[in-house]
């Protein structure tokens, strides 16, 4: 399996618009790229060319083109934040094509707001046809040659989906915007192959998982690689990557692993 990070920023990405200057990059160097991070979201792929999309960020058209990525077999959400969300017209195009519409998959209330927001999306509207269908994960097992499992996370007052997806005897977990850990989450993430996890800032956060914590999953779940991602403007790659231990990579837009 291969998984792509096309985004790894927190939900105003980095640099920050704002700031004496009009753009902040906080502690992060401007001079390294891999510091400009748009907003979270990734792809999942097999050996068959499966290719499943979790999220759809607001920078989704451009996170698609900078990474050759022109189709989804199915996409996922983990909640429906905007930074999680508000590029949903974006797979307009990945619609082109196709002889219906995208299967796409969210936890129940998720799914519900998402109808409510964008209902022109699941439903068709003024002789466009439906972009994507969308059903509660609750009776999904299998997707494309993937097998998929999840839990529900404490996200601040909300909740976020955790996923992890299986196939050929590999795994990849993805585990963003948390704020305490479950045991159904180690249980859900254990022995994974990667894990990509949330680790927004050093400092605790009332609704995000800090460096420690995320840290914390990883060793619990004991899983063979952890990939920290949805981080802000105080973590700069250079410095960051000198700080964790070697099974741990700061992620980066565009990165790709296989499992």
């Amino acid at each position: 399996m291969k998984v792509t990070l096309l985004g790894s920023g927190t939900s105003t990405g980095v640099p920050r618009l704002g700031g004496e200057e009009g753009i902040d990059w906080g502690l992060c160097d401007p001079a390294e790229p891999r510091n400009r991070r748009s907003r979270v979201s990734i792809v999942v792929e097999n050996e068959r060319g499966s290719r499943l999309l979790v999220d759809t960020s607001p920078d989704l058209r451009s996170q698609l083109l900078n990474c050759n990525i022109t189709r989804v077999d199915a996409v996922f959400w983990t909640h429906d934040h905007a930074d999680h969300c508000h590029g949903i017209d974006d797979l307009r195009p990945l619609r082109y094509g196709r002889g219906g519409p995208i299967p796409a998959y969210a936890a129940s209330e998720t799914a519900r707001r998402l109808r409510q927001r964008f209902g022109y999306v699941f439903a068709g509207q003024f002789g466009y046809p439906t972009i994507a269908s969308l059903d509660d994960l609750q009776n999904l097992r299998i997707c494309e040659g993937f097998g998929v499992s999840n839990c529900q996370m404490t996200h601040g007052p909300a909740q976020s989906t955790a996923y992890r997806f299986d196939c050929d005897g590999k795994s990849v977990g993805y585990a963003t915007d948390f704020s305490e850990i479950t045991r159904s989450m180690v249980d859900l993430f254990v022995g994974c192959d990667i894990l990509v996890v949330d680790c927004l800032r050093r400092e605790p956060h009332p609704t995000h998982a800090h460096l420690g914590m995320a840290l914390e999953l990883a060793d619990a779940a004991r899983v063979r690689r952890a990939v920290l991602t949805h981080l802000d403007k105080s973590m700069d790659y250079a410095t960051l990557s000198d700080e964790v231990p070697g099974h741990v990579l700061v992620g980066y837009d565009g990165m790709v692993l296989n499992a």
